[in-house]
């Protein structure tokens, strides 16, 4: 099996990586079998943070307010993964968000990787979830639930679960071994600025209806801007 991957979990302010963005990133590096080092840090997303990802992770928006945003982190993170296979549960969700990320900053991210999700999902099919917390419990493996180190140090005693039970009986199938890192694959597109138009049409109408948000106008993208505009459009008019 593979026996040296960096495991990463992210927590993010939605669920589509080309709206939302990411808040907390957690990650830890095994060698020959062994945890080596951890990374994490929190991210500002330039935004209120939804109440339901306040309730979810217990991350509130005074302790992102100092924090780098993803440009000025993701240089470290990139440092700490190396080369090295990414390992997740539901791995292409994290992944999709650091590629949009690096995207937008111009870097190449490419990368293989396994899912304990998928290895999960084909041999403990008469679990009634197979979550990352529902797996965890099944395996009697301590959980710091929705928080992203927490969740990667859970999801690397995880795949040693799944790799004790699993992996030979898996390893008949060969290249289509799920224990086999694969390339992970999302197609992303840079964002680009707001326009000077939108801009200004978005203080016109913040300033006609007196309404007061929680992001700033200029750091919008075109497509966030056009959103915004729309918005304020259906509900308050021109």
């Amino acid at each position: 099996m593979m026996d040296s991957y960096v495991c990463i979990d992210l927590e993010t302010t939605g669920l589509d990586p080309k709206r939302d963005k990411i808040i907390e990133i957690g990650a830890v590096r095994v060698e020959r079998g062994e945890i080596v080092g951890e990374w994490e840090t929190f991210v500002n997303p330039g935004q209120k943070l939804p109440e339901r990802i306040v309730e979810l992770t217990g991350i509130h928006d005074g302790e992102l307010a100092g924090v780098k945003p993803i440009g000025e982190v993701l240089p470290k993170l990139l440092s700490f993964l190396g080369e090295h296979v990414l390992l997740g549960h539901s791995i292409l969700f994290d992944f999709s968000f650091l590629k949009k990320a690096a995207v937008n900053e111009r870097l190449s991210f490419e990368r293989e990787g396994i899912d304990t999700l998928k290895i999960a999902r084909k041999y403990l099919k008469d679990l009634q979830s197979r979550s990352l917390g529902a797996l965890c419990k099944h395996y009697e493996i301590p959980h710091s639930a929705h928080r992203a180190l927490g969740d990667a140090r859970a999801t690397v005693a995880l795949y040693r679960k799944l790799a004790e039970a699993f992996y030979e009986k898996e390893e008949a199938a060969g290249e289509k071994s799920l224990f086999r890192p694969k390339p992970l694959i999302y197609q992303a597109k840079r964002d680009t600025p707001l326009t000077i138009a939108q801009k200004e049409q978005l203080y016109k109408l913040l300033d006609r209806h007196k309404l007061i948000v929680d992001y700033k106008v200029e750091s919008l993208t075109r497509s966030e801007a056009s959103r915004k505009i729309d918005q304020i459009l259906a509900a308050y008019g021109r």
